[in-house]
């Protein structure tokens, strides 16, 4: 199968190198292009880790030109930019076309399902609750891959269809993926905005000063706690919803393998063998300036709207913001975008069912 890879940061060379790797063909494409210049020329893509070998994926140098012939479009990149991909690649979306968002943040597939229905297209968009992969890019034709996780939560817009997409990711990806028959589900599946805030809080000083530093190894037990505390609201919420989602320690069990235990114990395990990662070396990180305007303002905004207050998520957009210099509410353009602020919860509910072609 054809797979269009929209982006060229660490999560799409790594998606392209499994792609590849499972016997499939793998296309890059990167709005700038600055990334994907010596793929472009023929050198191969290098990765290590948990993926091991040299892959030659295609790189295409239009948006049309990538997404021509694909049975799946994966959208890989930090949530910042997904509002400006989106824009590029919905004029040549085909009904038939299967869109993967990796990870799904903000309701993107909402904005994206609009684009698609003011055009007739009528193509399932499916929203992943985390990345596929972990890793690292080393340079312009190495990714260093840490983690190819063993389960990953989706939905399927509209859930009509979520029989063809959780078929399709299988098929790409492996027996992997739970389908939480829900967008809102999704919404409340994504744990790197809250473990991310923890962590970031806890080790800011170190990612100003660009230190090398491990960050499972620096999820102490005060940290752990916090990011259990900041846990506890995002399933509070879903209980409000009646969704059910993966706990924290759910998911480091399952992504990781170590054994269930308090968070900061897990992290240990984790680092033990080999496992934790690094942590940001500089305060320019994803961890803050995605994670905050489109992780936690999201589980804040939906907190307010069932009436059960994220109270540590507002307090981390407040701190965030204070540290940064920056209003990190008003940098959410896909929020913006949908007029998330005044949308009713029934209206929301009735878009993550049948998207726009079914309103």
């Amino acid at each position: 199968m054809k797979v269009a890879i929209v982006g060229a940061g660490s999560i799409a060379f790594a998606m392209a190198a499994f792609v590849e790797q499972q016997g499939h063909a793998a296309t890059l494409w990167s709005p700038s292009g600055a990334r994907t210049g010596a793929l472009a020329r023929g050198e191969p893509l290098v990765a290590s880790g948990a993926i091991e070998g040299s892959f030659r994926p295609a790189v295409a140098d239009s948006a049309e030109r990538l997404i021509a012939g694909a049975e799946a479009i994966v959208v890989a990149l930090p949530a910042y930019g997904h509002r400006h991909v989106i824009d590029r690649i919905a004029p040549f979306v085909a009904s038939g076309q299967t869109v993967i968002v990796s990870s799904h943040a903000s309701f993107g597939a909402l904005y994206l399902s609009r684009l698609l229905s003011e055009r007739g297209i009528a193509a399932p968009i499916v929203a992943w609750g985390t990345t596929l992969l972990s890793g690292r890019q080393a340079s312009s034709t190495e990714v260093r891959v840490n983690t190819v996780r063993q389960k990953v939560d989706l939905a399927t817009v509209p859930t009509a269809v979520s029989d063809q997409g959780l078929a399709l990711c299988r098929t790409l990806f492996g027996d992997r993926f739970v389908d939480r028959s829900s967008l809102l589900a999704i919404a409340l599946s994504n744990l790197n905005p809250q473990n991310h805030m923890g962590i970031a809080l806890g080790n800011m000083t170190r990612m100003e000063r660009g230190e090398a530093w491990g960050q499972s190894q620096n999820v102490t037990p005060n940290v752990g706690r916090l990011l259990e505390a900041l846990d506890r609201e995002r399933i509070a919420i879903a209980d409000v919803l009646g969704l059910q989602v993966r706990t924290i320690f759910d998911h480091f069990h399952l992504s990781f393998g170590v054994p269930m235990g308090p968070v900061s114990e897990m992290n240990q395990a984790m680092h033990d063998a080999g496992k934790g990662g690094t942590g940001p070396a500089t305060a320019d990180s994803r961890y803050v300036t995605e994670d905050v305007p489109f992780g936690l303002v999201v589980t804040a905004r939906l907190g307010r709207l069932v009436a059960r207050p994220a109270d540590l998520h507002e307090a981390g957009i407040h701190l965030f913001s204070a540290l940064y210099g920056r209003d990190f509410t008003a940098e959410n353009d896909l929020l913006a975008a949908l007029d998330f602020e005044r949308m009713p919860l029934a209206r929301l509910q009735a878009l993550c069912r049948d998207g726009y072609a079914g309103t």
